[in-house]
């Protein structure tokens, strides 16, 4: 059991619960019959599987649970978003009545202390829930922490803020499995580089958003990551994949709008079409990989974004001199056309 990921534990579960339905469904079409001995014995084995699943991975081991679960960390980020607000407007209530000693003092003192209870809590407890509050509340106080600390000595503002907020988020999701702080590593992490692509270019780095294509190495990279073995977390490869796409495809879908986003010094309309063709070739070769390697995230993400590219090639094409309802009549076939393609690659696969 301890050699295996929480991805595979999940997955014998899921097996597990599929194999008990399915043997009912057969002993219902009297297709064959098994002993009570037999069935004692097969429940047996895996009632102790689950229960060393559930002790080493905390897994869920019904679909009931999985959606409990579901509940339970929406009501956990939903705690944590409160905490964190009631926290910073606190502070704005009392902050002037500190001296200047104490307000750094406490500054240094609230992430550490509630860092501290985290990983305390993280040992302690099987599921964790109450460690990824804690976690997100010392990720929060941190943030405005540095930033308050920086107002106080009048630090000059730079990206490197964004690196160490990534760097800080990144450590506790590894720490206490919460993907949410992935996904805020990666935004930080994000910022971060864009930034310091517009000054590696020779512009001022708060106008990395200027440029779209600041962010396109960046998904390169969060995609060759996801397909690095996380074994001690759970669906983080999930998460750099979907970042990658998004990282991906949204600046292609404004560079294949506005050309003038681009670094390359050439005329508008030929930008368009280069990106244009470059988010349709792309997308279709995410929903491809996706079918093959079983990916649900980069299929979906594939399709989304190839049926945003083409929904605005025809509004490009169509929409001024069409009429209108003669133009989704028009969207409307395509979408058809589309759902029979992917029908028969489905019934051929």
């Amino acid at each position: 059991m301890k050699n295996i990921s929480k991805n595979q534990a999940q997955h014998r579960a899921n097996q597990i619960e599929a194999f008990e339905k399915e043997l009912k469904y057969i002993e219902d079409d009297n297709i064959t019959t098994i002993s009570q001995e037999q069935k004692n014995s097969i429940k047996t084995y895996h009632k102790t599987v689950l229960k060393n699943l559930i002790t080493s991975f905390d897994i869920d081991s019904t679909s009931k649970k999985k959606q409990l679960s579901i509940g339970m960390k929406i009501t956990s980020f939903l705690a944590a978003l409160g905490l964190s607000f009631s926290i910073y407007l606190m502070f704005l209530n009392f902050w002037g009545d500190f001296s200047t000693n104490s307000q750094i003092i406490i500054l240094i003192a609230t992430p550490l202390i509630l860092l501290a209870i985290t990983m305390k809590l993280s040992q302690i407890e099987t599921t964790s829930y109450y460690a990824k509050i804690t976690g997100l509340l010392s990720f929060a106080t941190f943030v405005l922490n540095l930033s308050m600390l920086g107002q106080i000595f009048n630090i000059t503002q730079s990206p490197n803020a964004f690196l160490i907020w990534s760097i800080f988020a990144l450590l506790l999701a590894y720490a206490i499995n919460a993907r949410l702080l992935l996904g805020i590593s990666i935004i930080f992490f994000s910022l971060f580089m864009s930034a310091k692509f517009a000054t590696w270019s020779g512009g001022y780095w708060i106008g990395f958003g200027e440029h779209p294509e600041n962010f396109l190495p960046i998904a390169f990279i969060l995609f060759l990551i996801s397909f690095l073995e996380h074994k001690r977390v759970f669906g983080f490869e999930v998460i750099y994949r979907v970042f990658a796409m998004l990282l991906f495809f949204i600046p292609v879908l404004i560079l294949s709008n506005f050309g003038n986003g681009s670094y390359f010094d050439v005329d508008k309309n030929f930008i368009e079409g280069f990106y244009q063709v470059i988010g349709f070739i792309f997308s279709a070769l995410a929903i491809y990989i996706g079918i093959k390697k079983e990916l649900k995230e980069v299929v979906t993400s594939g399709n989304i974004f190839f049926t945003i590219f083409l929904y605005t090639k025809f509004y490009d094409w169509f929409w001024e001199w069409m009429p209108k309802y003669l133009f989704f009549l028009i969207i409307g076939i395509s979408a058809i056309l589309i759902l029979i393609i992917l029908k028969r690659y489905r019934d051929r696969s």
